[in-house]
C-alpha cells in the first residue's frame, strides 16, 4: 500500500523545500508514533522479517540488513514509527554534546535528475543527553544505533577538549544504544574531517575505547567517501589497533563528478555533502577495502545510493554486513524497505530453488 501511494504524494511533496517537506513528514508520523495500535497497523510487511534475512554481528541479531542511516531522526524524535516500516535497524543522530542549531538555510538540496540529495545541515539536534532522555522511554525491537559527532563550538585543534565532548556523548548515550556510530566524516562541521588524520583518529578512538569499558556498546567509525586510499589504509589500521567493532562507509561526499544535473545548478547551490546514487560505486569500494582490511570478524555497513535489493545485494557482496540507506527513503518512500526485502527474500528462494530438468530428461 504504501509503495503504491507514494509516487502519487511525491510529486506534492517535492514542489515544498526540502527541510519543509522532511518537517511535515515528521509531523505525519507522529500519529503513529503516539499509537501502538496504528503502529501495528501499518507494518512491518513479514518479509522484513523473514528468518532467512537475519544478519547477527556485534552480538546483535538483525532482522534483516537493511537499515535508516544517521541524520534522517537527529533527535529520536520518531524512532517508533520508523521501526514499524520494517527497518532492520535505526542509526539515529548525529548528537553532540552540546544542543546546536543547524547551519544557516537554505542547507537541504534536492537533485532530481540524479536522485540525490546535498545537505550542510552541520548536526543540528538538542543534545545526546536530551535523546538518551527520550530513547529511555522507548522499546523498538530491532536495534539502536546512536551516532556522536564534536560539538560545533569546541575548536578541533584542542585535542583535550575534542576528546572530552566526545566522551560526554558516548556516556549520555551509552545506555540506551546497542551501537554507536563515531562520526568524524561530516563535510558540514569546520575542520571535522582533520580527525580522520591517523595521530588524530588514535587519539580519540583509543581514548573513546577506554571509556566505554568492557560492558558498553560497540563502536563503529564512520569514514569520509572522499580519503585517498593511503589515508584510508591507515585509518582502517587505526581502527583495527584500537578494537573498535568496524566501520560504516561511508558518509556523504564533496565530489561532484559525473553529476546529470547541470553545473549552473550545482555551483547554485554550493558547499555540502553529495548522498544518493552518485557515492554508490564508491561506497562499495569502500566496503570492499574495509573487509579486506579488517577481516572477517569486523562490522562493516554500507551507506551510499542504497534504494533497491539490487544495490543492498552488490553492497554485501563486496563485504557489508548490514546496509543503511537514506537518500533513498526520501525518493523511493516509506514502502522502500519492504519492497527491498521482498525481493532479497525472492532471491534468495530462487538461489536455493533446485533447477528446473531441461526438456527430454529424467526428472
Amino acid at each position: 500500500m504504501l509503495s503504491a501511494l507514494y509516487p502519487l504524494v511525491r510529486p506534492l511533496l517535492f514542489r515544498l523545500a526540502p527541510s519543509t517537506a522532511h518537517e511535515l513528514a515528521f509531523g505525519a508520523l507522529a500519529v503513529t508514533e503516539a499509537s501502538t495500535a496504528l503502529r501495528r497497523l501499518l507494518g512491518p510487511a513479514a518479509c522484513t522479517r523473514d528468518p532467512r534475512l537475519e544478519v547477527r554481528t556485534m552480538g546483535l541479531t538483525f532482522p534483516n540488513p537493511l537499515g535508516l542511516a544517521g541524520g534522517f531522526d537527529k533527535d529520536a524524535r520518531r524512532p517508533r514509527s520508523l521501526a514499524a516500516l520494517g527497518f532492520g535497524h535505526l542509526e539515529l543522530g548525529t548528537v553532540t554534546a552540546r544542543a546546536q542549531d543547524a547551519n544557516p538555510s537554505p542547507n537541504l538540496f534536492r537533485l532530481p535528475e540524479d536522485r540525490a540529495l546535498v545537505n550542510r545541515l552541520g548536526f543540528p539536534n538538542a543534545g545526546a543527553e536530551a535523546l538518551a532522555a527520550r530513547l529511555c522511554r522507548v522499546s523498538l525491537g530491532v536495534p539502536l544505533g546512536v551516532s556522536i559527532g564534536k560539538s560545533r563550538v569546541v575548536d578541533v585543534e584542542d585535542e583535550p577538549a575534542v576528546l572530552a565532548d566526545y566522551e560526554a556523548s558516548l556516556r549520555a548515550v551509552a545506555g540506551v544504544a546497542d551501537f554507536v556510530v563515531v562520526n568524524v566524516s561530516s563535510p558540514n562541521t569546520p575542520n571535522l574531517r582533520a580527525m580522520q588524520r591517523a595521530d588524530s583518529a588514535r587519539a580519540l578512538l583509543s581514548h573513546l575505547a577506554r571509556a566505554r569499558g568492557d560492558a558498553g556498546p560497540p563502536l563503529l567509525l564512520k569514514v569520509a567517501p572522499d580519503l585517498d586510499d593511503d589515508a584510508y589504509a591507515a585509518l582502517l589500521a587505526v581502527v583495527r589497533e584500537t578494537g573498535l567493532a568496524g566501520v560504516v562507509a561511508a558518509n556523504t561526499t564533496l565530489s561532484r563528478a559525473g553529476l546529470s544535473t547541470s553545473a549552473a545548478r550545482v555551483a547554485e547551490i554550493g558547499a555540502g555533502g553529495l548522498s544518493g546514487p552518485p557515492l554508490r560505486a564508491r561506497a562499495i569500494a569502500m566496503v570492499r577495502r574495509a573487509r579486506a582490511a579488517l577481516g572477517a570478524s569486523a562490522t562493516v555497513i554500507g551507506v551510499g545510493g542504497v534504494s533497491s535489493a539490487d544495490d543492498v545485494a552488490r553492497l554485501r557482496d563486496a563485504g557489508a554486513d548490514l546496509c543503511q540507506l537514506y537518500t533513498g527513503f526520501i525518493y523511493e518512500g516509506p514502502g522502500v524497505v519492504a519492497d527491498v526485502c521482498r525481493a532479497l527474500t525472492s532471491a534468495r528462494t530462487a538461489a536455493r530453488a533446485p533447477a528446473s530438468p531441461a526438456p527430454g530428461t529424467a526428472s
